[in-house]
């Protein structure tokens, strides 16, 4: 799907504000409202929106220890690959988990109740077999800043 400069700023604005009327971001990209609804209603059948929601501060609502883990994989071969990446859609506590290069294999977002609670699931991974070499564990102390990433918006985009 070709995204032109009004698609972009559209998804530039709902990305930071979703609740915006539908008046309000037709103003805010220069067109009038049906064009500009009609242009949200094509990207979220496209799924380039996936959906809406609030984002929510944990810290308020519920107490969770965030803790990140490096974990590095005995073997680089796509079954294993494949049975850790299952275990980690498998494990509510693991709210993001990105594979990358450079050393370690995995970096793994858990939040929990406790240290505790983030260390039994690790012990359950390995005493399940999922292959794990080694893992480093670093407890987040304070989130220095959370955001969605911008999109970069340029009026010569076409």
């Amino acid at each position: 799907m070709k995204l032109d400069r009004y698609d972009l700023k559209i998804l530039d604005i709902l990305s930071r504000d979703g609740r915006i009327t539908k008046s309000k971001l037709a103003e805010a990209i220069n067109l009038s409202v049906s064009p500009c609804w009609e242009r949200v209603r094509r990207l979220e059948k496209a799924g380039v929106i996936e959906g809406y929601g609030a984002r929510i501060n944990p810290a308020l609502v519920v107490k969770r220890t965030p803790v990140w883990v490096q974990i590095e994989l005995a073997t680089h071969q796509a079954a294993s690959f494949a049975r850790f990446e299952k275990a980690v859609a498998d494990t509510p506590e693991v709210t993001e988990c990105v594979a990358v290069g450079g050393g370690v294999d995995y970096l793994v977002k858990f939040e929990t109740d406790s240290i505790d609670a983030y260390q039994r699931t690790i012990d359950a991974w390995l005493m399940d077999g999922l292959g794990i070499e080694r893992y480093f564990t670093y407890i987040v102390t304070k989130t220095v800043k959370r955001t969605s990433p911008p999109l970069d918006v340029h009026d010569d985009a076409s």
